[in-house]
């Protein structure tokens, strides 16, 4: 099977930086983060705090090795996380009886409190830089974002 052609939106003679989907996108992003920012400081987080709260909050394997691949970060940078986030009381570690090595994390009640909050927060950040989209325009981004993050063959 012949692979399709790329796409011939842009050219090299005509490239303009601030036209370009990956500056879009990153300006998009720093945007809704600065915005998620500034609500998850009234649930006492800087806007990288809350992602880890979330993973853990949701079950599964919980631990700094498995937190950092989920949140493509290292596991030196999501250690010193974990370290901001227990000295706020907001989890626990725990060695693993079967292995050692490893260490569970587990969410304390305020931990647990905290993260039942990040999705209100960040539907109020998200939604207000969403006024103005109709909801087809809101599931025609989606869409889009999800083609444009799933690798072409």
């Amino acid at each position: 099977m012949k692979a399709p052609e790329p796409a011939s939106f842009y050219t090299g003679d005509a490239w303009q930086s601030e036209e370009s989907i990956g500056y879009l996108i990153r300006q998009a992003l720093s945007a809704l983060t600065r915005a998620a920012e500034t609500q998850m400081r009234l649930c006492g987080l800087t806007a990288v705090q809350w992602a880890p709260l979330m993973v853990i909050a949701r079950g599964g394997e919980s631990t700094a090795a498995h937190l950092a691949r989920e949140l493509n970060t290292d596991t030196g940078a999501m250690t010193r996380m974990l370290d901001r986030l227990e000295t706020k009381g907001l989890l626990t570690r725990q060695r693993s009886e079967r292995d050692r090595r490893v260490v569970q994390l587990s969410l304390t009640e305020l931990g647990k409190a905290t993260a039942e909050r990040i999705p209100h927060a960040l539907a109020q950040a998200y939604n207000t830089h969403l006024q103005g989209f109709s909801p087809a325009e809101f599931d025609q981004l989606k869409a889009s974002l999800r083609r444009l993050a799933k690798p072409q063959r």
